[in-house]
C-alpha cells in the first residue's frame, strides 16, 4: 500500500498552504494510499525550540515519517524560504530521515520570484537527508488559490485548475514510485 506523508510548515489554519494539502491529501485518499499529516505547529513548541529529540509527539511524528516511502513537505514561503518551524523540525529528523523516499514540495508564496525557494532552499537538505528521488514540486501564487471563510469560520479553499493539474502530475509521480 502506499504510504505517504505530508509535513505542513503552515504556522496557521487560514493559509493557503492548507487548501494545498487538503487537495493532494483527497487525492492520494482517492488512489488508495494511506495519508498521515504531520502538523508541526501544532508540535510542542518547547520541543522544537529545545531541540528535545526524545520528545514523544516529536517521535510519534517521526514514525509517520519512517513508515512512508513518499513525503510532501508544503509550507508558505516567508522572505524567500519555508517556515522557521518547518525547519526546526526538519532538524529533529534523523540525519538519513529521508533515505530511499521519494520527496515533493508544495509551497505557497505571495509572488513568482520565490519560485525557486524549493530549489534553492530545501532540496539541498533532503538531498543531503538521504532523498533519493524527487516528485514534480508545486509552487503556487496566492492568487491561485481562493479562501474562503463563512460566518461559522469554516474555511474553504479553490485551486485554480493550473495549480490542480500540477498537483495531480506531482501526486501521480508519488504513487508511481511507491509502487
Amino acid at each position: 500500500m502506499c504510504k505517504i506523508a505530508i509535513i505542513s510548515g503552515s504556522p496557521n489554519r487560514k493559509s493557503r498552504v492548507n487548501g494545498v494539502i487538503e487537495y493532494a491529501r483527497l487525492k492520494l485518499e482517492q488512489k488508495g494510499c494511506e495519508v498521515a499529516i504531520i502538523d508541526v505547529s501544532s508540535l510542542p513548541p518547547v520541543d522544537l525550540m529545545h531541540a528535545n529529540f526524545n520528545s514523544k509527539p516529536i517521535l510519534s511524528a517521526h514514525t509517520k515519517v519512517e513508515e512512508a516511502s513518499g513525503i510532501i513537505i508544503a509550507s508558505p514561503v516567508y522572505k524567500t524560504t519555508y517556515t522557521g518551524v518547518l525547519k526546526a523540525y526538519i532538524d529533529l529528523l534523523p540525519q538519513k530521515g529521508f533515505k530511499e523516499k521519494i520527496v515533493a514540495s508544495y509551497f505557497v508564496g505571495g509572488t513568482i520570484s520565490n519560485l525557486l525557494s524549493i530549489d534553492y532552499t530545501l532540496k539541498p537538505i533532503l538531498a543531503s537527508m538521504g532523498a533519493k528521488s524527487f516528485a514534480e514540486n508545486v509552487f503556487a501564487i496566492d492568487n491561485q488559490i481562493e479562501r474562503t471563510e463563512d460566518e461559522e469560520q469554516n474555511i474553504r479553499f479553490h485551486l485554480a485548475n493550473e495549480i490542480q493539474q500540477r498537483l495531480d502530475a506531482s501526486i501521480f509521480d508519488l504513487i508511481s514510485y511507491t509502487n
